[in-house]
């Protein structure tokens, strides 16, 4: 009888080559419990998902789903929030597998927060091994989204007791990131609401922003208005395309229009902006080397969006190390204004450099150097908000600049007109009487010389040397009426630190100021008030005790408060004034040096002892 070999051997060869099967396939991801997602926050997905770089970008899902491509797929790439592999002309894959152990069917929704992204595909495979596809893009009509976002939001929905596969296909022209969240659909919408609300009230301030200086624009006819209104826009468009907002409402279907509405936005913004500066700073006068440069620049920034169509992502790196470059050339010509004390540089500075963090930010994350969070993410919205904010603040500054010295050159021109009707008015009265004329003419110099003086040219009071005649005059009548002979001596309180920061010209219309005060102040014909020397004022009041002086200081320290003369140098916000008050009875043994002595005494000791106050000697 023929003896049946044994299937011993064969059973164990076949155990063997499973086992080595086994060995050579990855270890898969644990899957998720769907069910885990919070009820007011996402799950972030980056832990669990494995990653596949298709470096030609022509692999299809049934090829990666083969065990020799299968097994090539990483965990482990993703940082904190999700991945970020700069910009890469490679497609990547992304598997993730989600479990529903509960009793009921669960809805959830998977969010890729990123909206540059060209093209996103998520292939869905159930358990029987049917697979499902979703193809959108930002390089896609954004019809083709299945739910209605800025980002890519894809609807899930789980059957009780069911696991399943997910492979999600991303390829971009521009940076490649792709933050992966897990949302339950409730907690999606309220953060989707508070979501678009941020961003309308951006977009709104930058609305706003634009139409106000247009109008100024319009009105004024100057220039800068429209670059700065060039600036906002750009750079309002250029975030809105970079958050999905101008795919969404402004349906840029074309692939090459959707990849690149953001870097022309930032483009054109930076050649606006630099414009802005160049006119801001006046750097054709102030820098005329640098403000070369600042042209060239430019007209490379008008034209880089023309480059852009043509290389499409081979110059997208280089352009954002060109951004960067951008950055530090303004940043180095700022600080350049502010060293030569340009009062419109430290607003410029102050704004430009909140716009570089965020544009170095935004740009760090783009190139991988910087992980996604939200900081990250909306760092160049934030920044820019700012930026125009200042610079709304320093145009506002230059407009009223602008302004105070029309007026200054409005009041020299109607005195000088005066001066001529002046002067024609008596080359008449010398036509008629000759001999008369010549004499009235010599007359009325002589008064005119020996009024200016006495008059100070800056304030239109009485001079020093108009003080020193008069302080002789009433010291002789007080010595010889034994009546009292007070002297108010007044100082600017850190007026030296007032010029700096505000300039000449408002220093003089502040010295004016403290003089019509004090003029104001005259109510007798025998009183005087003067101007000492630079900042320091006088007050001469025969026949005035010392107290009747200190309250006239009080009033005119009061007046001086109400004008309310700003004064950023000072810890008090405003000019202020310290008086020191001498009053004598002149005696045989006392001289008027005497009485201008003591009161700048007083007035020292008014100073040292806190300033804005008055001292009797």
């Amino acid at each position: 009888m023929h003896q049946r070999p044994s299937s011993l051997p064969a059973l164990w060869c076949w155990l063997a080559w499973l086992l080595a099967l086994a060995c050579a396939l990855p270890a898969r991801a644990a899957p998720v419990d769907a069910r885990t997602v919070a009820s007011q926050a996402p799950l972030v997905l980056a832990p669990w998902v494995e990653a596949l770089e298709d470096r030609g970008g022509q692999l299809t899902l049934a090829e990666v789903r083969e065990p020799a491509q299968a097994a090539r797929f990483s965990a482990g790439l993703a940082g904190s929030d999700g991945f970020n592999f700069g910009i890469t002309p490679s497609a990547w894959w992304f598997r993730l597998t989600l479990a529903n152990p509960g009793d009921a069917p669960i809805d959830r929704l998977l969010e890729v927060a990123y909206a540059r992204l060209s093209h996103v595909a998520l292939y869905t495979v159930d358990a029987d091994g049917s697979v499902h596809s979703v193809a959108t893009g930002g390089a896609t009509p954004f019809a083709s989204r299945p739910y209605a976002h800025r980002y890519f939001v894809f609807p899930l929905q789980l059957q009780a007791h069911s696991e399943r596969t997910y492979y999600l296909r991303v390829q971009s022209l521009t940076a490649f990131i792709v933050p992966l969240h897990l949302w339950e659909p409730g907690a999606f919408h309220t953060h989707e609401r508070s979501d678009y609300i941020v961003q309308a009230w951006y977009l709104g301030m930058a609305t706003a922003m634009v139409l106000f200086n247009l109008l100024i624009f319009t009105w004024m006819r100057d220039r800068i208005y429209l670059f700065y209104v060039c600036f906002a826009f750009a750079t309002a468009f250029a975030v809105a395309a970079q958050n999905g907002l101008v795919k969404e409402f402004l349906r840029l279907d074309a692939p090459l229009a959707s990849d690149l509405a953001s870097t022309f936005g930032y483009s054109l913004a930076i050649a606006a902006g630099l414009q802005f500066m160049r006119h801001m700073l006046d750097t054709a006068h102030t820098l005329a080397r640098w403000d070369r440069a600042l042209g060239a620049l430019v007209v490379f920034f008008v034209a880089s969006p023309l480059v852009f169509l043509f290389t499409g992502q081979t110059f997208i790196q280089t352009a954002a190390v060109l951004y960067l470059g951008a950055v530090v050339v303004g940043v180095a010509v700022g600080l350049q204004g502010v060293w030569r004390r340009q009062r419109a540089a430290y607003f410029f500075m102050t704004a430009f450099l909140l716009l570089a963090l965020g544009a170095i930010t935004n740009a760090a994350r783009a190139m991988g150097l910087l992980p996604t969070n939200g900081l990250t993410a909306n760092a160049m919205q934030v920044g820019s908000a700012l930026e125009m904010v200042l610079l709304a603040f320093a145009l506002a500054d230059r407009f009223n600049q602008m302004r105070r010295e029309r007026s200054a050159m409005q009041k020299k021109l109607l005195a000088t007109q005066n001066e001529l009707i002046e002067s024609l008015r008596q080359s008449e009265q010398q036509l008629e009487q000759r001999v008369q004329e010549r004499t009235i003419a010599l007359q009325v110099a002589n008064r005119q010389l020996a009024a200016l003086s006495m008059t100070d040219g800056l304030t239109g009071i009485a001079n020093r040397r108009h003080l020193d005649e008069v302080l002789l005059s009433e010291w002789q009548r007080a010595r010889r009426s034994g009546q009292p002979l007070t002297l108010a001596l007044l100082d600017v309180d850190w007026f030296k630190p007032f010029n700096d920061r505000l300039g000449h010209l408002a220093g003089d219309e502040c010295l004016r100021g403290i003089a019509r005060i004090l003029a104001r102040s005259v109510h007798r014909t025998t009183d005087l008030v003067a101007r000492y020397g630079g900042e320091e004022f006088a007050f001469l009041a025969p026949g005035t005790d010392g107290a009747g002086v200190v309250e006239i200081g009080h009033k005119i320290q009061s007046e001086l408060h109400a004008l309310g003369i700003t004064h950023p140098e000072s810890p008090l916000g405003e000019v202020t004034v310290s008086i020191g008050v001498a009053s004598l009875l002149p005696g045989s043994n006392d001289s008027p040096e005497t009485l201008l002595r003591r009161a700048d005494e007083a007035l020292y000791r008014a100073k040292t002892e806190g300033r804005n106050r008055i001292v009797l000697a």
